[in-house]
């Protein structure tokens, strides 16, 4: 494609008795791929910098991941302090911990402050650098309403902002096919209630697990976790202040090492010993763990007490599935009625960006943070820290100043062309 395509008109034909609309339009600014935090933070960074842009969403809503893949129970698991988007603040009525429905309110007030107005329904099927134009191409999809058909983008600027958590993460288990049973994942559990009486098998023992686990006990399910590798569990609060808050204030004055020693001292004390119940400490601590691998503390908001009475069992790695069965490594066999998976999320970018050395196969900025932020010919990232809401905030201003400070350079540029004209 060259830069005259900029110039296509609309062209609109038939197709399957449907219209069907295929359109170039260019943006000057960047075009921005998703509407959850990020987007919406790295938008309102470039809104209150004149800055114009493009946010496509592919869901019909803002943040869709916290609206409809979340279960029904769900907080903040950090102090609404750590985890506010840039600008704009909690309300001062909300709790330590908003709940779901509260943040998703934040986020809808958020957007509606900066005037942030995505495209929905808009899925992108490929982003491409033309280096002849030296300009982005992203190819869009859409199914809804009259707008129905493809749309390509052209822009200088493309900020993947889709997260770390695009798409769920479902591995594969010999036998399943024929467990019989019900089978989900996480993000379409909402609630315990439809599983009292039931024998629940929970694969996973992050934050999502011990959660859906502790919400099956609350409505009288029964539920065993899989706990296949070690995991670090921390108190949420130590005396009544938040430990991640506690951990943040002691990195100003010790060394890294040293609040990992105090955390881990602390756990000890509050929580006991955990690994006569079958969950193991990882030999590194809990603040290198996240800051190497991305692998986050479980931070226990009642999910140990259960483990202790015996409500939640706590089981090894699955070896195979059968009819209402599962056989685990150490050949233990139990009768299942339900499985839910609480596997985890997995970046989508290599699915639509195309030739760029950027993202790793996994989808994530190959640079490590705070650096992987920015790459080449216009590209950035926002959102793929493994540092939750705080980092994505982070690189939200650094991507935005980034991208002011080119466009208006540009703009002056331009300007200056026009005058010399005259």
């Amino acid at each position: 494609m060259c830069c005259s395509s900029l110039h296509i008109p609309t062209m609109i034909q038939n197709f399957d008795q449907q219209d069907y609309v295929s359109r170039c339009i260019w943006v000057n600014g960047p075009v921005i791929v998703g509407a959850g935090p990020s987007g919406l933070a790295i938008s309102a960074g470039l809104k209150k910098q004149g800055v114009p842009f493009v946010v496509l969403e592919r869901a019909n809503c803002i943040a869709s991941l916290w609206k409809n893949r979340t279960y029904d129970r769900l907080k903040l698991h950090l102090p609404k302090q750590f985890c506010q988007l840039p600008y704009f603040p909690f309300p001062d009525n909300f709790p330590e911990y908003p709940t779901k429905v509260q943040f998703i309110d934040y986020l809808e007030s958020y957007a509606k402050h900066f005037e942030i107005a995505p495209r929905f329904n808009e899925s992108v099927q490929s982003a491409k650098y033309d280096e002849t134009c030296g300009l982005w191409q992203v190819r869009t999809s859409s199914t809804s309403g009259s707008n129905w058909g493809e749309v390509e983008y052209i822009c200088r600027w493309l900020v993947v902002a889709t997260g770390e958590n695009a798409e769920k993460l479902v591995p594969e288990f010999e036998g399943l096919q024929d467990f019989g049973g019900s089978v989900m994942h996480a993000c379409d559990y909402k609630s315990g209630e439809s599983y009292q009486g039931k024998r629940v098998l929970v694969v996973g023992c992050g934050n999502s697990g011990m959660e859906v686990s502790l919400d099956l006990c609350n409505h009288k399910a029964i539920p065993s976790m899989v706990v296949r590798n070690s995991v670090h569990v921390l108190p949420r609060e130590v005396l009544g202040r938040s430990t991640f808050e506690l951990a943040v204030l002691m990195m100003k004055w010790l060394p890294f090492w040293l609040v990992d020693k105090i955390l881990l001292i602390i756990a000890r004390l509050l929580l006991g010993n955990i690994e006569k119940y079958g969950l193991r400490r990882p030999s590194m601590g809990p603040l290198k763990l996240k800051n190497t691998q991305g692998k986050t503390p479980v931070l226990d908001i009642g999910a140990l007490e259960r483990i202790r009475s015996g409500e939640i069992r706590v089981v090894p790695g699955i070896k195979r599935f059968s009819r209402g069965r599962v056989e685990f490594v150490n050949g233990e066999n139990l009768e299942m009625d339900c499985v839910i998976l609480a596997t985890g999320y997995c970046s989508n970018v290599p699915s639509w960006l195309k030739d760029n050395d950027f993202f790793s196969e996994d989808g994530l900025p190959k640079t490590p943070f705070p650096n992987g932020w920015k790459g080449k010919a216009g590209l950035y990232a926002v959102g793929f820290t493994k540092r939750g809401l705080s980092g994505a905030s982070m690189d939200a201003a650094r991507v935005a100043d980034d991208i002011a400070r080119i466009w208006k350079t540009k703009q002056i540029e331009c300007l200056m062309r026009c005058f010399s004209h005259f």
